[in-house]
């Protein structure tokens, strides 16, 4: 199975995609960033998303999609334009028939550090370690988009028959 983490933002999103059999058997296919320039107007940021994107699921041909769900505490402002480009992913995601997780950030930190509360370095050094990678992936958007993707690998419910 073929699992594809995204790290939703609208300046950077996070791509991670791993291959798997088992929920222990991780195997890192790739990582990388999808990046929009700041000086253009939401619309157009949001279109070279979505074409980026639509590339990219052509390509690589997940089997499951696990989208963070969004969680701000204080500017609203970049909430908003986050939320526009998650929503520009999920309709990607859909118009290509990927199944999608989307667990919350708690979630997420609980499901791969064992804490819902756990520091960024402590997912980060987590996730390499499961993965078996010597260094901690960059930037941050694919590292956490890999952390995904091994979420998804634990509590896709498929994986979890095929491990019983």
């Amino acid at each position: 199975m073929r699992i594809l983490g995204i790290d939703p933002g609208l300046a950077r999103v996070g791509l991670g995609v791993i291959d798997t059999s088992s929920p222990y058997d991780l195997q890192v296919v790739e990582w990388l960033t999808l990046e929009t320039a700041a000086g253009l107007p939401l619309g157009d940021r949001l279109k070279e998303i979505r074409t980026d994107l639509d590339a990219y699921l052509r390509e690589m041909k997940p089997d499951l999609a696990v989208v963070e769900r969004l969680f701000f505490k204080t500017n609203v402002t970049t909430a908003i334009d986050v939320a526009h480009a998650r929503g520009c992913i999920l309709l990607c995601l859909a118009e290509h028939a990927v199944p999608i997780l989307e667990p919350t950030p708690m979630q997420l930190k609980s499901g791969i550090a064992g804490d819902g509360g756990a520091a960024k370095r402590q997912m980060q050094d987590m996730v390499a370690r499961m993965l078996h990678l010597a260094t901690i992936p960059t930037p941050d958007d694919a590292a956490d988009a890999l952390a995904l993707a091994v979420y998804g690998a634990l509590h896709a419910p498929t994986l979890q028959t095929q491990a019983s």
